[in-house]
């Protein structure tokens, strides 16, 4: 018999290699399945063969069968219609100004770009090896890169984390390959083949196109495998897919709040476009905030009204929309910055992979450090990536919005020399390429959105957070 070996299979394309997420992921979204609970630890715990993959399979089916259990707090529809028929408090935004927004749209794409790299050199690390390191090297707080020239034998030697292979800002020529940054270049081209009414399909379409399947993490490599294998979105997001409210999709809206200033409804559709191929619920959440929050950073440096209207095209009885709701009453009430980390870190477990890739713990960590970063980019990016969990998401994210809102005087020389104006992907036809022509592409798009649609300055109801 003619037989695969599973050992030469990813874990993240071995369902049954990832069932007690699979389980913490159902709980948290209210299915009815803790009677199950130790049948999904005895699967889980065998060895990888045809019997574990059979028995994934029945746990997939009671998984999809589970009904919610009474009394679930949350309501958390996937489709668009749903999600819009339970948004409230749409902020007023103020004009777009034209005259400004080539700088803004730079800043925003380096803003990213530099904090993703910020973050690129620790990115899986967690606080007890992060924090020590940082204070043995002088940078705790943390205010600059991590550079080469910071390591030596003893510190090599003292550290689990792989320090000696990692990126480093004083060696680079140009933003290393990454998928935070791929994701911006890969939305910029399906955009130009396919429009701004490009559906989910067409962006399933073009990840097969346009990356190969090593490119893909978690999510989105279940959803690539799920592409291949014929499932089409958006059961390609839920078919065997434990990862679904994992931080994939919040790292992937960014273009969609470029090429929509002032208009985060806009941005927020294609983001869900986006989010909905490999994505659900708060997973899909996640890149509609963010991208929502870029495009209304085009026009206001308020960090709260750029979070409500972020939250404003969310579901205001979700998971995410509570727990953004609650970092700002922290902030508000005079939680300090301390105290506020350390309740995320209370809440999550960085320790447990689900807790430390899950969307809503980055979005939390996101949202605290814009508003105790006070607007100050440095600071901001240090202080998503000093907390740990995603670091490089984090740092990228928290970059995009404040490098919209405040241009590219915000970011400094020692933030955005070591880059030299060079991205390079792993997209294919495409890979290294200049940031600032990048941006003009971007300013194409919004002038074909100008042309066709009319850039309009959003005039909706008053910012505030109904609590």
């Amino acid at each position: 018999m003619l037989k695969p070996n599973l050992k030469n299979v990813h874990e993240w394309e071995f369902y049954a290699d990832n069932l007690l997420t699979e389980y913490n992921q159902s709980i948290e979204e209210g299915l009815d399945i803790a009677e199950y609970k130790s049948l999904f630890e005895t699967v889980a715990a065998l060895p990888r063969d045809e019997i574990k993959e059979r028995l994934g399979d029945v746990l997939f089916d009671i998984v999809c069968n589970a009904k919610t259990v009474e009394g679930y707090a949350y309501e958390e529809p996937s489709d668009l219609e749903g999600i819009r028929a339970l948004r409230r408090d749409i902020p007023v935004l103020a004009p777009v100004n034209r005259d400004t927004l080539e700088d803004k749209l730079y800043g925003a794409w380096l803003g990213r770009i530099c904090g993703c790299m910020l973050g690129k050199t620790v990115e899986g690390i967690r606080t007890n090896e992060l924090h020590p390191f940082l204070k043995e090297t002088g940078n705790f707080p943390m205010h600059r890169y991590i550079r080469r020239t910071d390591l030596n034998d003893d510190i090599l030697a003292k550290y689990k984390f792989d320090f000696a292979s990692r990126a480093y800002a004083d060696e680079i020529d140009g933003m290393p390959v990454d998928d935070d940054t791929n994701y911006i270049v890969l939305a910029q081209e399906v955009v130009t083949k396919y429009g701004r009414d490009f559906t989910p399909y067409d962006m399933s379409r073009a990840w097969l196109e346009l990356q190969p399947r090593s490119a893909y993490c978690t999510a989105e490599r279940v959803a690539f495998h799920n592409f291949v294998n014929g499932y089409e979105p958006p059961v390609s997001a839920v078919y065997k897919n434990p990862y679904r409210e994992w931080i994939g999709a919040q790292i992937r809206g960014d273009y969609f709040g470029y090429i929509n200033p002032g208009d985060p409804e806009t941005a927020a559709d294609m983001a869900f476009r986006d989010a909905s191929i490999s994505h659900v619920k708060n997973g899909i959440y996640g890149e509609m905030f963010a991208s929502a929050m870029i495009a209304a950073a085009a026009t206001t440096t308020d960090i709260r009204e750029i979070l409500a209207a972020g939250i404003a095209q969310i579901p205001a009885n979700s998971r995410l929309h509570e727990a953004i709701v609650n970092i700002v009453k922290g902030y508000d009430s005079g939680v300090s910055q301390a105290d506020c980390f350390a309740d995320i870190h209370r809440r999550w477990n960085e320790h447990s992979a689900h807790d430390w890739c899950h969307t809503i713990s980055n979005a939390e960590v996101v949202a605290a450090s814009l508003l105790y970063g006070e607007g100050d980019y440095g600071k901001s990016i240090c202080m998503s990536v000093e907390t740990g969990f995603d670091t490089d998401c984090n740092g990228a994210t928290v970059g995009s919005v404040l490098g919209m809102a405040y241009g590219t005087a915000a970011i400094g020389e020692e933030w955005s020399g070591d880059i030299h104006d060079k991205l390079y992907t792993s997209i294919f036809g495409v890979g290294a390429v200049k940031i600032s022509e990048r941006v003009k592409m971007t300013l194409a798009h919004l002038n074909y959105a100008q042309k066709n649609r009319g850039l309009h300055d959003i005039v909706q109801t008053t910012v505030f957070f109904a609590l």
